[in-house]
């Protein structure tokens, strides 16, 4: 043994190299742990390690390299492991645990293969992991991660679109639940962490939902039926748009609208397409939503003896065998605002497809439909006790909903009526005779 001493002219500096294989110096000075030294190789590389015996086998850990490491620096890394052994940690081990320590991008692979396959919502939960977290914090060991990592990419994307910072939070702490229990991390960095603390200047609570009431006026409306097929737009997606406002349907459902699906004037839109419900939905068809699909299948029937390709049957398509998307019907929509006569009203903006629906709703009270037959209309489902006792479907009442609203709505684009609302509404008590 030897007292090792730093700088050029030190001993460490002066150490003779081996031939071949390694020497080992240990350090007797009084600040040195026992075990404590200098590994120097017949390349030159010298290194300083600690020595020590765990559950009676003998173990010997690298600190690092001189001079990247001073010899104080290492020391006093030596005397931190010494503690660590005595209380009962090895570590070599924690070192060989550290290594196989997954990243979070391993545990976000991990995580949505088990959790978000199958879902209706993958996309969009493999968009919130892979195009927002993981850029920011896919690199660290999941260990490594701290709640204001994840606060940082929340903030980040609250700045822009709220909605989504919040889906990016909850989705986070999801996949951060799992990683706890699996034993990755001792605990959720995120546990607790509620949208109230996420900040962004100018915001407050930036990811608070904020409920949106946009709907079309009368004059809106005139001007969308008028352009919507003439503005440039694919023709079934324009034809598509004016199916959502007839029947009020989700614009995602009135999308995949499938040949298979409608009977005579029944429209059943099976449980399996109906993203927010498990059951199935009916809409009778009236004679505008009827004339609205022969357009859609005249129009199919030309593309597909242009393209000499076999049809696949859903009636609002854009590629061959493929329905048009909920997200391309928003993309046509804004590219062809100004066209469409959309306004700007604040604090939403341009209206969306889906305002279309709420339009529709709307138009239903402003009709005088009764509330609970209106929100079944547009495929709400009943709540509560309501739920469990009251089985009835209100078919007839449903049905005479929509021929209304048709009614109402070509009075509306044929300039009859200024309004969702108007001289022309009529009370829908059950009482008009069947189309």
């Amino acid at each position: 043994m030897a007292k090792l001493t730093d700088g050029r002219s030190g001993s460490i500096a002066k150490a003779h190299i081996p031939e071949r294989g390694q020497r080992f110096i240990y350090d007797d000075h009084r600040d040195a742990p026992r075990g404590f030294g200098l590994r120097i190789t017949c390349a030159g590389g010298r290194a300083f390690i600690l020595s020590y015996t765990f559950d009676g086998r003998k173990r010997r850990k690298t600190i690092g390299d001189w001079p990247t490491w001073s010899l104080e620096a290492a020391r006093q890394e030596a005397r931190d492991l010494v503690q660590q052994i005595s209380s009962g940690l090895d570590p070599l081990e924690a070192d060989r645990r550290r290594r196989s320590e997954p990243l979070v991008s391993d545990l976000a692979r991990e995580w949505l293969e088990k959790h978000a396959t199958g879902l209706k919502s993958e996309a969009a939960i493999r968009g919130y992991i892979q195009n927002d977290l993981l850029p920011m914090i896919g690199r660290l060991k999941v260990s490594d991660v701290r709640r204001r990592d994840v606060i940082e990419v929340v903030e980040e994307k609250a700045e822009g679109t709220p909605r989504a910072a919040a889906q990016v939070l909850l989705y986070a702490r999801r996949m951060f639940d799992y990683a706890t229990d699996r034993e990755y991390l001792p605990a959720n960095p995120v546990a607790g962490l509620k949208p109230s603390s996420i900040k962004v200047k100018g915001k407050r609570d930036p990811l608070k939902p904020v409920t949106r009431t946009r709907v079309l006026d009368g004059e809106e409306i005139r001007k969308f039926w008028e352009n919507v097929e003439t503005c440039g737009l694919h023709r079934l997606t324009a034809l598509a748009l004016k199916f959502v406002l007839v029947t009020g349907q989700r614009p995602g459902e009135v999308a995949g609208l499938h040949k298979c699906e409608i009977k005579d004037r029944i429209w059943t839109i099976p449980a399996e397409r109906r993203g927010k419900t498990q059951t199935f939905h009916t809409v009778y068809l009236t004679d505008l939503a009827l004339e609205i699909l022969e357009n859609s299948k005249a129009e199919l029937e030309r593309l597909h003896q242009r393209r000499k390709a076999d049809w696949g049957g859903y009636l609002f398509e854009t590629r061959v065998g493929s329905p048009i998307s909920n997200a391309a019907l928003c993309r046509a929509v804004d590219r062809h605002h100004e066209v469409l006569g959309t306004k700007y009203v604040k604090p939403w903006g341009r209206w969306t497809p889906h305002d279309l629906r709420r339009t529709m709703r709307t138009g239903l009270s402003a009709c005088r439909v009764r509330p609970d037959v209106a929100e079944l209309t547009i495929g709400h489902t009943k709540t509560g006790i309501v739920a469990v006792y009251d089985q009835h479907g209100f078919d007839a009442e449903r049905r005479e909903a929509l021929i209304t609203w048709a009614e109402q709505l070509e009075h509306i684009i044929t300039g009859q009526g200024s309004d969702l609302a108007g001289p022309n509404v009529v009370s829908v008590m059950g009482t008009r005779s069947n189309a």
